[in-house]
């Protein structure tokens, strides 16, 4: 049974808010200040090595030798516009680490060594941003802005959009 949260005042978004005041601040927020916060990080760290974060969604789809077209498909809900993908996919066929063979993308060498220097990279940022943070709590926050999307998706289809 689902418990209801009662009707809470919201407050202005203020990231020195105590624990107490959590409740009634805006989860558009602080989703988008923790979203914008890690992609910084990811980012900067990336460019150390001389990748980006798209270079790094198309090196990690390229395994099963997709088309250009399934890989651009595949990463189209997180790709900032239809065309960045496919700008990418040239960049990393320019620089080597990918290769074209009938229509069919895979890694190189040079792209396989540069995955795994970046996976590693990724790793540790990841166990540095979820210091302190157990896998529960984790999955209780993935689980709740889920749910959250969902009630909004439901907002929406009320209004018929």
């Amino acid at each position: 049974m689902a418990t209801k949260t009662p009707a809470l005042t919201p407050s202005t978004a203020n990231p020195r808010a105590a624990d107490a005041d959590l409740a009634s601040q805006p989860v558009a927020y602080w989703a988008g200040l923790t979203g914008t916060t890690v992609k910084n990080l990811l980012r900067d760290e990336m460019a150390r090595l001389d990748v980006t974060q798209p270079q790094w969604w198309v090196l990690n789809r390229v395994d099963a030798a997709p088309t250009r077209a399934e890989v651009v498909d595949a990463l189209a809900a997180v790709a900032d516009s239809p065309h960045d993908t496919s700008r990418v996919i040239d960049q990393l066929l320019h620089r080597g680490w990918l290769a074209l063979d009938d229509s069919r993308l895979s890694l190189t060498e040079a792209g396989r060594e540069g995955r795994a220097r970046v996976k590693e990279l990724v790793t540790g940022l990841r166990v540095r941003v979820h210091d302190g943070v157990s896998d529960e709590e984790y999955v209780a926050a993935l689980k709740v802005m889920r749910r959250m999307i969902r009630n909004v998706e439901a907002v929406g289809a009320a209004r018929g959009q």
